[in-house]
């Protein structure tokens, strides 16, 4: 199943379900507390604008992070001087994240091998 994207153009890929949970815990790891708009941008940034996240998407997944403690969250004053909810890693979001990357990686290479095999068609 796929998670729809912000803007469907022919250039935007979908996230597959699953995935957004390492892409916020990764995004948290790399760049520390962020609010969930700076996430989605980020998301947004460093996949070239191939990946977008809407707030139907993002926002409920950062909920369910933080009801499994992987992540946690305060209210606080954003750059545009606007309130906003920050998100941040707990310790058990980066054990957490440490083992979404192994099975990503277990993941792609599985499925790397099969479309490298020959097609017959």
């Amino acid at each position: 199943m796929l998670i729809a994207n912000m803007k469907k153009s022919p250039s935007r890929l979908d996230v597959l379900q699953g995935t957004l949970d390492l892409l916020v815990l990764k995004t948290l790891s790399a760049l520390g507390p962020q609010h969930g708009y700076g996430i989605a941008r980020r998301i947004e940034q460093v996949s070239g604008d191939l990946l977008a996240l809407n707030q139907g998407t993002l926002y409920p997944a950062l909920l369910r992070l933080e009801q499994q403690a992987l992540i946690t969250s305060e209210w606080g004053v954003s750059d545009k001087n606007r309130r906003a909810r920050f998100y941040q890693l707990t310790a058990a979001g980066k054990a957490q994240l440490e083992s979404e990357i192994n099975r990503w990686r277990l993941l792609s290479a599985a499925v790397n091998a099969i479309i490298a095999e020959p097609s017959t068609v």
